[in-house]
């Protein structure tokens, strides 16, 4: 079931609105998608947040927009690179019963044999993109690295993909490895070069 958010929907002829709508803690958006042409709307700032941590990234958010309902997804949104705040979101409509796309947190769980051997665990790959219905869509793929050893790898093929969705990220991208530790060599010091005197050495004794 989707989850109520609250949408205003704004004019988008004054330029100026935009920082208007921004200081009064709300975020400009916009719906596109399923039905619908480009709407213009703004949501309240901390109220999209608490909605995303509560139902995650990729959960279905039901709107009105002046007495139209939409059921959208949150598609994209920009930051603003010194303050690291979202300034911008685009909200995707759906059609419920029809396949979207969409990217997919990969969480590592276990304590893989290798690196309790002394083996470097490198994850390079962090997000897969999945299609599923919206409903369906995770929120994250738990990857189980409790069997890995020294030298061993897991790629995308070897996911346990959920019957509700299909992982389309090309199967032989590498998700996680464990290298061999990195043996670092010690370098002898050169005890051949002799030490240079202390500037503050021995005086010699004056010749009578």
């Amino acid at each position: 079931m989707a989850t109520t958010l609250e949408v205003q929907k704004r004019d988008t002829k004054p330029h100026s609105q935009v920082t208007e709508v921004r200081e009064s803690g709300r975020i400009p958006a916009i719906i596109y998608g399923y039905k619908t042409e480009n709407v213009p709307v703004s949501v309240d700032g901390l109220e999209l947040i608490k909605a995303v941590r509560e139902h995650g990234k990729n959960a279905v958010f039901a709107v009105n927009v002046g007495g139209s309902k939409f059921n959208v997804l949150l598609h994209q949104y920009q930051k603003d690179p010194i303050k690291d705040e979202v300034i911008h979101v685009d909200f995707l409509a759906v059609n419920m019963s029809e396949e979207v796309e969409a990217e997919v947190r990969i969480d590592l769980v276990g304590e893989s044999v290798g690196v309790k051997a002394g083996g470097v665990l490198q994850q390079v790959l962090y997000e897969v993109n999945v299609k599923a219905t919206p409903d369906k869509l995770p929120e994250s793929i738990e990857v189980d690295i409790s069997k890995l050893e020294i030298g061993d790898s897991l790629a995308v093929s070897d996911l346990d993909a959920g019957s509700d969705y299909e992982v389309i990220t090309d199967g032989e991208e590498a998700i996680v490895t464990v290298a061999a530790p990195r043996v670092e060599e010690e370098v002898e010091a050169d005890t051949a070069a002799p030490e240079p005197e202390a500037a503050h050495g021995t005086a010699e004794e004056p010749v009578e």
